[in-house]
């Protein structure tokens, strides 16, 4: 599978090549940011399953979940191991880097915080999905070190980047970010949506709008399941809610689209 540019009214695009595979079916992994929300229970959680069980029973429903604890914590192997035996092996993690890396440094002299972060993921080496690198809005875009900053990742190590400054949204930004095989993360706030550009043979999605209709979730299930049949490894998370909107609306998302019959197995 291979990546392509294409030019479409103006705008050059990073387009993955889908030729010889329409018949494969790849995985859809989608969820929330973070599980572990008692508000969401009865509506999503059942009033039988404890605190404690919560992740179990979040991976009969959904197949990641984006994890927000790494962004100020390290992760320790107990904690690790004890998500690990909650979920199936089909199940996937998304961890987001850690705030020094991404919010002090801003990606910048981060040789010895790298060395740092990566062997805490070891652990979920087998079910890591992307880390995700989150820059504050006012980083404004630097080609040299999002350069410097990609040589440092380890091969096949599967990377997305929000970019939260408008001035990241260009042609010599994509091309970096598909030089490395990394994504660029595709992010819909209230304040900035992120082009859907195509970097890399997966691809991330960050839905944080405060509320979703039902239209609005079947336009995204189209657009999701546009990227399943193109071939790319998809994940796509929805922000936690003070009501069990989000995870319902991931619910909705995963089976629409697995309805369509454009994603593999559950996370089970």
């Amino acid at each position: 599978m291979s990546c392509k540019q294409t030019t479409e009214t103006g705008k050059t695009l990073i387009a993955m090549d889908a030729a010889n595979s329409s018949n494969v079916q790849l995985p859809l992994y989608v969820g929330t940011s973070g599980w572990a929300y008692a508000i969401w229970k009865p509506d999503f959680y059942p009033k039988a399953v404890a605190a404690k069980n919560f992740l179990k029973y979040y991976a009969t429903q959904l197949t990641a979940v984006e994890v927000n604890y790494t962004f100020r914590r390290s992760l320790s192997e107990k904690a690790a191991t004890g998500w690990m035996a909650d979920v199936g092996p089909n199940f996937r993690f998304a961890l987001k880097a850690n705030q020094y890396i991404t919010h002090i440094r801003r990606l910048q002299n981060v040789e010895e915080a790298m060395q740092r972060f990566l062997p805490t993921l070891q652990p979920l080496a087998s079910q890591l999905g992307p880390v995700l690198f989150q820059l504050p809005p006012n980083a404004k875009a630097d080609i040299a070190v999002l350069r410097d900053f990609l040589a440092l990742l380890p091969r096949n190590f599967k990377a997305a980047f929000e970019f939260r400054h408008e001035s990241w949204f260009a042609d010599e930004i994509y091309q970096a970010l598909h030089d490395h095989n990394a994504t660029l993360c595709i992010a819909e706030t209230e304040k900035l949506n992120t082009p859907e550009i195509r970097t890399a043979s997966y691809i991330y999605f960050r839905f944080r709008q405060p509320s979703y209709s039902a239209d609005e979730l079947q336009k995204l299930a189209e657009r999701i399941g546009r990227c399943v049949a193109d071939g790319l490894e998809t994940y796509a998370f929805f922000k936690h809610e003070e009501d069990p909107r989000s995870p319902h609306n991931a619910v909705e998302l995963l089976n629409s689209v697995r309805n369509k019959g454009g994603a593999g197995s559950s996370g089970e």
